[in-house]
């Protein structure tokens, strides 16, 4: 166990990170936050803040011996960073769900080996294995780099197979994959959190509403999605934590179709979905997350309301958010980021429905 007054690192300095980093807080725990931005939205809120890359070892040993627990506000960190870390400091979730996170090939069938269904995929390294695939899987069809990919970008639809070659030439002949469009009623999540002992918790159902690959907006409980549904993926969920011996909260995301979910993709954190929580669940996924890494006792997922919603505030839209204010159910939330370039997550308002 981890205990309060100990010090939490973050790696990565977003909203992600601020919101932990105000959980770890109210628990009694100090956050020290790495990242190598410039601009650290969760250095306002942290005991501590490094501003560095993720490849300095020097810094990153420097910040180990400052700090107790390392976790993660992002999937995307550099294997070498991790296996540093650990190497001097526990590390929660593992290396190991970063690691099969950022590959969306290895994710796909890592999941599909524990009796998932993903979207039917398969790997791309070039026009000739491209052309195979699209004969194989049809049209239309999303390609996408195994890595770094989020937000809608890192993908390109390609409509008819002519479109196969510029789809190519726009993801730069990164190490791809193609998946084959799903037929799906509606989109949602499932976040899960696992404790040290093992034991597990999951949250009501969410869907999930993206415009151009950004969420936009999410609802608890996900409504139109059947019970069979939601008991299926949430099995699923828990045989992957369990699998990775996972701590902390995972989000996985799944599409409801005719046939069952299909798993899109994991998330080893705190996710966007589930903001909500911090106002609509008896225990938000950004406390639930400290009390798992830190080895507490895990919290009731159980909802405040009937029905919580939470919408992301984007761009520029930042500019009028502050309206929200006269609606005596909406609870907004800034993340104090100065650019509202399009698309970016600037805050997110929650609307609780008794």
């Amino acid at each position: 166990m981890i205990l309060p007054g100990s010090t939490i690192g973050i790696l990565g300095g977003g909203q992600l990170g601020r919101m932990l980093a105000i959980a770890a807080a109210q628990l009694g725990y100090r956050a020290h936050v790495y990242a190598p931005e410039a601009e650290q939205p969760a250095a306002d809120v942290a005991f501590a803040a490094t501003s560095a890359g993720y490849e300095d070892k020097a810094a990153l040993e420097a910040f180990a011996a400052q700090v107790d627990v390392v976790t993660c506000e992002f999937e995307n960190v550099p294997a070498k960073c991790l296996a540093l870390l650990a190497a001097r400091v526990p590390v929660r979730p593992g290396p190991r769900a970063f690691a099969i996170a950022q590959d969306r090939l290895a994710e796909k069938q890592f999941v599909a080996g524990l009796g998932g269904k993903p979207a039917q995929h398969a790997a791309v390294d070039d026009a000739e294995t491209l052309a195979a695939a699209l004969a194989r899987l049809g049209t239309p069809a999303i390609l996408k780099t195994r890595r770094f990919g989020y937000d809608g970008k890192g993908q390109v639809r390609i409509e008819r197979p002519a479109e196969a070659p510029a789809a190519l030439a726009e993801l730069g002949g990164a190490a791809l994959v193609l998946e084959a469009q799903v037929p799906f009623a509606s989109e949602f999540s499932i976040l899960v959190a696992r404790g040290m002992d093992g034991s597990e918790v999951h949250y009501p159902p969410i869907a999930n509403r993206h415009e151009s690959g950004i969420l936009v907006e999410s609802v608890a409980p996900a409504p139109r999605v059947p019970a069979a549904h939601v008991e299926e993926a949430v099995a699923l969920v828990i045989r992957i934590a369990d699998a990775l011996d996972y701590v902390g909260v995972l989000a996985c995301e799944f599409f409801a179709t005719a046939t069952g979910p299909v798993f899109n993709e994991m998330a080893p954190r705190v996710h966007n979905s589930g903001h909500w929580t911090i106002e609509g669940a008896e225990t938000s996924q950004f406390e639930q997350h400290i009390r798992a890494i830190a080895g507490l006792p895990l919290g009731s997922p159980a909802l405040r309301v009937p029905v919580v919603s939470m919408r992301n505030i984007l761009g520029n839209e930042v500019a009028g958010a502050h309206a929200f204010l006269a609606d005596p159910h909406a609870r907004l939330h800034l993340y104090g980021k100065r650019e509202a370039a399009p698309g970016r997550k600037m805050g997110h308002v929650t609307f609780l429905r008794a």
